[in-house]
């Protein structure tokens, strides 16, 4: 069973601002590039996400995980809100316990989401796979498009560096 996940970042490493908001990812330059999301996500059949990574996507427009199964992973949590009890389990379990109890169910691929549930499946060491995509300086989108030049440089370690090269 594959456990991934799939999640941006900025180049200073933060996933969203300090007060959760998401605005920097929610409006790509790129509008017609999903970035592999899709492919990923028709992949995974459960995912599993913090409290505070499902209270953010509350705030979404449309539920974004229809035909999936959402675990939502709390120890403070002590019910779904109205409405999303068809949509959502809510459990307590740790890590590891959760992923032989969905390796037993048959479950193929979890998609592990949310900054504490990551950090928690990845020190269980559960992680088979993480895709990182990182988001380049500037005060905008339209700024990143129109003046950085980018020069990847991928090394055998695995690591990645890019340089940007910002107008004066």
């Amino acid at each position: 069973m594959k456990v991934s996940v799939f999640i941006a970042a900025s180049l200073d490493g933060y996933i969203a601002r300090s007060d959760g908001g998401l605005d920097w990812l929610e409006d790509p330059p790129d509008l017609e590039e999903d970035y592999g999301y899709k492919a990923f996500i028709r992949s995974v059949d459960t995912l599993a996400m913090g409290r505070g990574a499902f209270e953010k996507v509350l705030t979404f427009p449309e539920w974004p995980y229809e035909g999936k199964r959402v675990i939502v992973l709390s120890r403070t949590l002590r019910q779904l809100p109205p409405g999303f009890k068809e949509r959502a389990e809510l459990r307590r379990e740790l890590p590891a316990q959760l992923v032989e109890h969905l390796r037993c169910q048959g479950c193929t691929r979890i998609y592990v989401d949310g900054c504490l549930t990551i950090e928690a499946f990845l020190n269980a060491g559960l992680i088979t796979a993480l895709t990182l995509t990182r988001i380049p300086p500037s005060a905008g989108w339209a700024a990143t498009c129109a003046c950085c030049t980018r020069t990847p440089r991928a090394y055998f370690s695995g690591f990645v560096q890019s340089t940007y090269t910002l107008p004066a």
